[in-house]
């Protein structure tokens, strides 16, 4: 059933989100039509529980973090519209010279390693990496194999020694990386 109290956004509300996302009004009212239908509660806000019924997000094995990524900085346990659309915005693609500051490089490096950094100290240790490893391959990786790919990765991005991943170290690794590309997604019109 989803929300039905206001199905629409005021002109001026449109204007301030895509002010702040870069979304199109088209775009946003689309995105706002999904988000009503999640608010089971009808209050105008999501809880992490509305977005792990995203299909998508309850099969994907990073579907937890993905969620956690939308309750950071004092929002405490459920998020609005405007907070749902900022977090999106960091998976609009890239159009060069007319783009926020929401989803560069920078931003979108920003919330992948944010994805890894599971108690959030501003570092990747070796259990954090591998944590998230065995959220990605599940059982299907031998433990030893897993405990390899991480120790490398650490060897081979650690610049400083501290047998940690830097957010430096870790933009350094992906200097190479179309992170542009692989975290866009097309968003319909």
């Amino acid at each position: 059933m989803g929300n039905t109290s206001s199905l629409l956004l005021r002109e001026d509300e449109i204007a301030q989100i895509q002010e702040k996302t870069g979304f199109t009004p088209n775009q946003i009212e689309r995105l706002y039509s999904r988000f009503t239908s999640l608010d089971r509660g009808n209050c105008g806000t999501l809880s992490r529980e509305d977005l792990l019924r995203i299909p998508e997000l309850a099969i994907n094995p990073l579907g937890d973090r993905i969620v956690h990524a939308f309750f950071q900085e004092g929002t405490g346990d459920s998020i609005n519209f405007l907070q749902f659309m900022q977090v999106l915005a960091h998976f609009r693609p890239i159009k060069k010279n007319k783009d926020l500051k929401l989803n560069s490089r920078e931003q979108k490096l920003k919330f992948a390693f944010k994805m890894y950094d599971l108690d959030s100290d501003g570092k990747i240790s070796r259990d954090e990496l591998l944590a998230i490893l065995q959220m990605m391959v599940g059982s299907n990786i031998s433990e030893e194999q897993l405990t390899s790919i991480a120790e490398r990765t650490i060897f081979e991005a650690d610049q400083d020694g501290d047998q940690m991943i830097s957010f430096a170290e870790f933009c350094n690794a992906l200097e190479r990386t179309d992170v542009e590309q692989k975290m866009s997604i097309r968003f319909l019109n």
